[in-house]
């Protein structure tokens, strides 16, 4: 079992969605935390929540997950005022809703820089201190569709497919070496966050369409997210699965193999259809379309 309690916590995109939920989670075990996020105002929110909570001791610091030098410097602080690092939750992340040939490389060049990029980054730099910790748990969300595709979503399956082929690598070399640092990877399927809102758009779908549609399909709250994801953390489980949704998905990936995608895209094909159409008739009416392209903060997954 890894135990939680007591312990030092590090979390990216902590500022909202499964991030907050995390770090107030941790807080009723009274660790200690150290928080990022690069909105300042979120992230505030999410420390003044988790001193309420009871956390033992709580270190805010706005840091783009994507950033090297940044991430370095936040881990010497980290560091500094902790002297330890047990628990480290590479969660920060963002959104692309875009089919492949509407996608601009700069697009996907900021999903792989964040989603992959800042997991890599936070990674290698606290990895070592995991280990002197000698007891520690790295844990990196990756999602269901690291496991998955869907239609608009290959720079985010970029992203997610590899965290979760360099998490299970780094879980091999873990055990290999005999380093006494547990490794999980989390594959949430739809939860109750703001990613939708927040991601990158490109081509005609209308933003409100695009987060209606999540809505309907994000089932389960960050809350029980973090419940879950703590609960398999306690258990040294390699694979998190996150959601009904997310087992459902991937047994009907593991049944069906590449045959998956046949099925994927018969339903992708009335879903783009229905946004598609839902995004003229609000232009027709008269309401002003969304850019198309909209900055994004870090959100979890």
């Amino acid at each position: 079992m890894t135990h939680i309690a007591g312990k030092v916590a590090v979390v990216t995109g902590a500022g909202s969605g499964i991030g907050r939920a995390l770090a107030l989670q941790l807080a009723r075990r009274r660790c200690s935390l150290a928080l990022t996020d690069v909105v300042p105002a979120d992230l505030e929110h999410t420390a003044a929540a988790c001193r309420r909570a009871g956390a033992a001791d709580v270190m805010t610091s706005v840091v783009d997950a994507a950033n090297r030098d940044a991430v370095t410097h936040h881990a010497g602080q980290v560091l500094d005022r902790f002297g330890a690092v047990h628990l480290l939750f590479n969660n920060a992340g963002i959104g692309l809703v875009a089919e492949v040939l509407e996608q601009r490389l700069d697009d996907v060049q900021r999903i792989l820089d964040v989603n992959l990029g800042g997991v890599i980054n936070g990674t290698q730099v606290f990895l070592p201190h995991l280990i002197a910790s000698g007891g520690g748990h790295l844990i990196n969300i990756s999602s269901i569709f690291g496991m998955i595709a869907i239609p608009t979503q290959s720079a985010y399956h970029a992203s997610k497919f590899a965290v979760r082929g360099y998490t299970e690598g780094i879980a091999v070399e873990m055990r290999m070496a005999g380093h006494p640092v547990r490794v999980s990877c989390v594959h949430p399927g739809g939860i109750a966050t703001n990613i939708a809102r927040n991601a990158h758009l490109r081509g005609p779908r209308d933003r409100h369409e695009v987060a209606s549609l999540f809505d309907q399909l994000a089932t389960t709250s960050p809350e029980r997210a973090a419940r879950t994801i703590l609960r398999g953390v306690e258990r040294n489980r390699t694979r998190i699965m996150v959601g009904a949704d997310a087992h459902a998905l991937h047994l009907m990936g593991q049944l069906l193999g590449s045959r998956y995608l046949g099925v994927v895209a018969a339903i992708g094909r009335r879903r783009l259809a229905a946004l598609d159409n839902g995004s003229a008739a609000r232009v027709a009416g008269g309401s002003t379309p969304t850019p198309p392209i909209v900055g994004a903060g870090e959100a979890a997954s």
